[in-house]
């Protein structure tokens, strides 16, 4: 093989960039253009015939109730319909982040960031916009008009999480048939490690199908070239034990024997796989702690942020990770670029989450860095255990909420404007803050800006979740673009406002109505008395009892001031003639 093609090979292993699946099929996770409306609607109706126990096996009711107990504490401070139940809108929200919390899996489609009205082919529209009429057909009711109950979340969350565990057989059954194995056929321990390796390496390197041939057919460059492979063979060391374990805590009927043996059926590989997609992150939030590690040593001001300088100096001087292209960057909405003093910075929570960084990606679902302000949203939600609260109980839970970044577990200050902020945001709406919106994930991110990204405007960054390959040749900066950037330090003199990224527009996660009240209802009684005391005294000084315009405390000078006033305020009225 030309020098070339294995520095190629390298650079791609090295970066283990995850692409497309390899083969296509039938199922979840296959781009199947105009096929993928029926695709998924069939997928996601024998998924959920398995979570309701309509054929096949049911989905274990411990199961359900893991899921039931995962997301209770979100779902008490979802604001819900007069019938205690969410709307679309509102569950899709609460899916995204069950998968961020329990796999860090970011499900295309169920973002918060991607704007409903999205005009974009594929899985992830549907998604987005077209479950509801699934999920109602199989639910049996009218839930788009009277919401999902708790029970039919979980159900639903339950069979999509089937979804993505049945759409691992078809990688599974092409690596059996790479391997020579027949499906039918048990194998022993040391078969099934072979074949789980060689699965790892399809799942983590997607459709480079001559890397991934020349891996498999090499264990010396498997060996020397992929990252960390003595420690993903642990990794799998660890899933097979972990599977023998509930298999002799639970035995089946009639696979004792297979079990004394020490013999795994295609099922038992499957378990496994599934296991590997639901805890992969765990295994490899090593790296994502590691690379933190190194962007928070670059945040001199603690703000969350590095300069692009910096960034670029270090992936020329010290690490490969460092190294993607300013518009990548900037595509994938990890670029600040609004302090004139700073210059662009690259926002640290932003930029772990991003999909450069998530190690493995399908058509449909990335495996990415844990998010680590769920932990802390996580807490607040666990205290207020409702949709909105006030400020000032907001500011006494987080006052005592430390991060992993902070140092001696010291929480953050809230004395450099947060406080002020947290409030402005709670007059927006009439004195409560809705804990699931943009603006107090904004305030978030201020609060805690090295665990929280910076949300964007939904649709501001329709590039977010596109991986390097699907980004294209650009991706990564040319040793010219990041020279320049490192030679071109920026100023950082001067008491510039911490916050300059924040913008006032929000955008509720989940279906508000009936939970918040106008900023000028609480008080509208106040604002009558004051508009009728305005419009008496102002229609007698219009008629001389008070004497002259100037001698009034309200001087519009004449009635046609003060109905203009009101007018202004959205009122007509006119004075009583006496």
């Amino acid at each position: 093989m030309a020098m070339s093609s294995l520095r190629c090979l390298t650079c791609a292993v090295t970066l283990a960039i995850a692409n497309l699946p390899a083969v296509a099929g039938k199922g979840f996770l296959v781009d199947n253009t105009g096929e993928d409306y029926q695709a998924l609607k069939k997928d996601l109706q024998t998924a959920m015939e398995e979570v309701l126990g309509c054929g096949g096996d049911r989905i274990r009711q411990e199961r359900l109730t893991e899921i039931e107990n995962d997301i209770l504490p979100m779902w008490r401070t979802m604001p819900s319909n007069a019938h205690g139940r969410l709307d679309w809108r509102s569950l899709r929200y609460v899916a995204h982040r069950y998968f961020m919390q329990q796999s860090s899996l970011l499900i295309k489609g169920l973002e918060p960031s991607r704007a409903l009205g999205e005009s974009e082919v594929g899985a992830a529209q549907i998604l987005s916009q077209q479950v509801p009429e699934h999920v109602d057909i199989m639910l049996g009711g009218h839930h788009a008009e009277k919401g999902y109950s708790l029970d039919e979340a979980v159900s639903f969350l339950a069979a999509l999480e089937q979804l993505i565990f049945d759409s691992e057989t078809h990688l599974l059954e092409k690596v059996y048939v790479t391997q020579g194995v027949q499906q039918q056929h048990s194998i022993g321990k040391q078969q099934i490690r072979q074949l789980l390796e060689a699965y790892l390496v399809h799942w983590m390197m997607g459709t480079d199908e001559e890397g991934i041939r020349i891996l498999l057919g090499n264990r010396t460059i498997l060996e020397e070239n992929f990252p960390h492979w003595d420690d993903l063979k642990g990794f799998i060391d660890g899933r097979v034990r972990s599977l023998d374990f509930e298999r002799a805590q639970s035995p089946k009927a009639g696979f004792g024997k297979a079990l004394m043996d020490g013999r795994y059926s295609f099922d038992d590989t499957h378990e496994v796989v599934g296991g590997i997609t639901r805890t992969f992150q765990h295994y490899w939030e090593s790296e994502c702690a590691s690379m933190k590690h190194q962007l928070v040593e670059m945040d001199r001001d603690g703000n969350g942020r590095v300069s692009l300088s910096d960034f670029y100096g270090t992936g020329m001087d010290q690490d490969w990770r460092f190294g993607e292209s300013e518009d990548y960057l900037r595509q994938l909405g990890v670029l600040d670029e609004t302090s004139p003093w700073r210059g662009k910075q690259v926002i640290i929570p932003n930029y772990l989450q991003a999909a450069s960084n998530c190690i493995v990606s399908t058509s449909h679902y990335l495996v990415c860095c844990m998010n680590e302000c769920e932990g802390l949203l996580g807490e607040i939600e666990v205290q207020i255990g409702k949709p909105t609260a006030s400020p000032e109980q907001i500011l006494d839970i987080v006052a005592n909420l430390s991060s992993s970044s902070s140092q001696d577990d010291a929480p953050p200050n809230l004395d450099n404007g947060l406080a002020a902020q947290l409030r402005s945001v709670a007059e927006s709406h009439g004195g409560q803050v809705p804990i699931h919106g943009r603006l107090f994930a904004q305030w978030l991110h201020y609060a805690f800006p090295r665990e929280c990204p910076f949300p964007h405007k939904a649709g501001s960054f329709a590039a977010h979740t596109l991986t390097p390959t699907e980004f294209g040749q650009e991706y990564f900066a040319t040793k010219e673009e990041m020279t320049r950037h490192a030679d071109s330090k920026s100023a950082t003199e001067g008491d510039e406002d911490f916050m300059t990224q924040w913008s006032a527009e929000e955008e509720l996660f989940a279906d508000y109505s009936g939970h918040l009240v106008a900023p000028w209802e609480h008080r509208s009684s106040g604002m009558l008395f004051s508009l009728f005391s305005l419009i008496a005294i102002g229609g007698l000084a219009a008629y001389g009892v008070l004497g002259r315009a100037k001698t009034s405390p309200f001087d519009f000078g004449s009635w046609g001031g003060v109905e203009r006033k009101a007018v202004s305020m959205g009122l007509s009225c006119k004075p009583h003639m006496v």
